[in-house]
């Protein structure tokens, strides 16, 4: 029998979905706080939907965009848990996350080098990045209000 899609998963199921061991998604929950899977007695732990979405972004962006993950810190913090939650959906066009790979790489090259304005580019760059998301969030509202107007 298969599970809804927005039933509760344990350790073991999301573990076999996401092609990971258990042990890694509890050393991924200690290492991004925004991983918060609800538990029950005895330590049981039940990942919801969007639960799911975070983890296998962080797979994503682990183990086919070479993030360490220091790099998947900061993508949380400069990105934010929605970017990182849309490209485990698949929802992020590989070239917004090539140019947000690129700005995170600057970033900790400017946290080597203290100080240091962004040039040009750098700016530039990340302006781009902010109109890709911001199209991206317009076309998810629409699409949203779109399916909120079939329902009703």
């Amino acid at each position: 029998m298969q599970k809804s899609p927005d039933a509760f998963r344990t350790i073991s199921e999301v573990a076999t979905e996401l092609d990971v061991p258990q042990h890694v998604l509890r050393f991924w929950e200690s290492k991004f706080n925004q991983i918060r899977p609800l538990k029950r007695g005895g330590g049981r732990r039940y990942y919801r939907p969007e639960d799911v979405d975070l983890l296998r972004g962080v797979r994503a962006l682990l183990y086919n965009d070479g993030y360490t993950i220091k790099g998947v810190q900061k993508v949380f913090r400069e990105q934010g848990v929605k970017f990182v939650s849309e490209t485990g959906k698949g929802l992020i066009d590989a070239s917004v996350a090539e140019r947000a790979r690129e700005a995170v790489q600057r970033s900790e090259d400017d946290e080597r080098s203290p100080g240091a304005p962004i040039d040009a580019i750098g700016k530039r760059v990340l302006e781009t990045i902010l109109e890709d998301l911001v199209a991206l969030k317009d076309e998810i509202d629409e699409t949203l209000w779109e399916d909120e107007g079939e329902e009703g």
